[in-house]
């Protein structure tokens, strides 16, 4: 999704009501009402990236223990607060000012000489913008979650917000040197979702495993069952949801036949990595996890961002099918690794995110490789992802790293034990559930 740069309305026989001109009834102009169409069409895509957030929050919330929920809570309600500030003050001029080298941005910050225009769709296309920002940052609150102190999840949003996530923009989506070797991700598996998932990964290696996590003899991964399959079921079809904004707004003008063809691929992905990792785990464990059939939906889903407007339906239901399967056996590999993921953000985000990128580079229609294209895309996506995930991985490892050192990483003992709640919000999440 690159930034807007024209009013791609389409008005030929969409003005004209009942033989008057709509524009004439209320002496409105042809320009002024394809501004407002453009508007509200950004705008409703922000609304559903928007209502993503309370996706993320559910479905954490949900599979962490109860104990920890406002903590939870929290995190979310401050990276989309925060996160908005800090991406206006600094990381938009990042990623989209004048660039240095192919870097990053010089100018632009707090939207200040922008010479943008319209204005109006500059605003909103900003507002727009802010929300992917902000999801790259969450995605980092599940995979660290249940042991991490608040400030220091704080400044780890401030960070992606305002450095990590806009220096991977400036470099694709801005236009900077990964974008001049034709990269491809057109809503961002690997900007949006692989970033997070790779800081997400640096992060949970650096604080370690929740205190019980894995047996001190065998060292054999335990279960730690979230505290709501509910809370989890409504976070993700929150987050379903909020996918056709993600991907339908990236398309950034009003190209009816292109948004249908994202919608559909978007729900076929969605639905096949939901169905493929229901079957999956059943085939496997004998059961139907449906923690891992949320986890499924969401993988789906990543896995077709990158490619929602490239590929054909059948080879998005192919890659969510992929996708479906690919997180359960991600969730597991980190595990044999002792990388606690409470939530499996690294897995539906990191890995799939790179299996979405990479789908591009085989299954795209044009330039494809199973289509005649040839491997330069997929070259072009494999050096991709390896730049972000090296910049993504050095920059984050530094920041945990620091906060480690000055011991404002991980909460003590006692406080993981008690739960987060009480310690870190002064109240539970569950006043009722609380002994006196």
């Amino acid at each position: 999704m690159k930034r807007l740069t024209k009013l791609g309305v389409v008005t030929s026989g969409l003005l004209v009501l009942s033989g008057v001109p709509a524009y004439a009834q209320d002496g409105v102009d042809v320009e002024g009402l394809a501004l407002a169409t453009m508007v509200l069409y950004l705008m409703v895509a922000t609304v559903l990236v928007f209502i993503m957030h309370a996706g993320f929050a559910m479905l954490e919330a949900g599979l962490t223990r109860q104990k920890n929920t406002a903590n939870i809570i929290g995190k979310n309600l401050m990276t989309i607060s925060l996160g908005m500030l800090v991406y206006y003050a600094i990381g938009w001029g990042l990623m989209y000012g004048d660039q240095v080298a192919g870097l990053f941005g010089v100018d632009n910050f707090f939207l200040i000489g922008d010479t943008y225009a319209p204005d109006a769709t500059l605003e909103m296309d900003f507002a727009f913008q802010a929300m992917f920002a902000a999801t790259a940052a969450t995605i980092v609150s599940g995979a660290v979650a249940e042991r991490m102190k608040f400030g220091a999840y704080v400044t780890v949003a401030v960070v992606m917000t305002g450095l990590i996530y806009p220096i991977v923009g400036a470099w694709t989506w801005g236009g900077g040197w990964i974008d001049a070797l034709g990269f491809a991700d057109f809503a961002g598996s690997t900007i949006v979702h692989m970033t997070g998932g790779v800081a997400g990964l640096v992060g949970a290696i650096i604080l370690g495993p929740r205190i019980g996590k894995f047996d001190r003899q065998t060292g054999k991964a335990r279960a730690i069952p979230g505290h709501s399959i509910a809370l989890t079921a409504l976070g993700t079809l929150l987050l379903f949801f909020g996918w056709f904004g993600f991907n339908g707004g990236s398309v950034l003008e009003l190209d009816g036949p292109l948004i249908a063809h994202v919608i559909v691929t978007t729900a076929l992905a969605g639905g096949a990595g939901g169905t493929a990792a229901g079957i999956y785990t059943r085939l496997t464990n004998g059961k139907w996890d449906v923690a891992m059939m949320a986890n499924g939906i969401l993988a789906g889903l990543v896995g077709i961002t990158a490619g929602a407007d490239a590929v054909d339906p059948s080879m998005a239901a192919l890659v969510g099918l992929i996708a479906g399967v690919l997180v359960a056996v991600s969730v597991k590999a980190l595990d044999s690794l002792k990388i606690d993921d409470p939530v499996g953000a690294v897995s539906v985000h990191g890995t799939c995110g790179i299996l979405g990128t990479l789908w591009v580079g085989l299954a795209a229609t044009d330039g494809g490789l199973f289509y005649g294209g040839g491997v330069e895309l997929l070259v072009s996506q494999v050096i991709g992802i390896v730049g972000v995930a090296v910049w993504v991985a050095a920059a984050s490892a530094v920041l945990f790293g620091a906060l480690r050192a000055a011991g404002q990483l991980r909460v003590t003992e006692q406080e993981e034990i008690e739960g987060l709640d009480v310690y870190e919000h002064g109240t539970p999440g569950y006043p009722e559930l609380v002994r006196n």
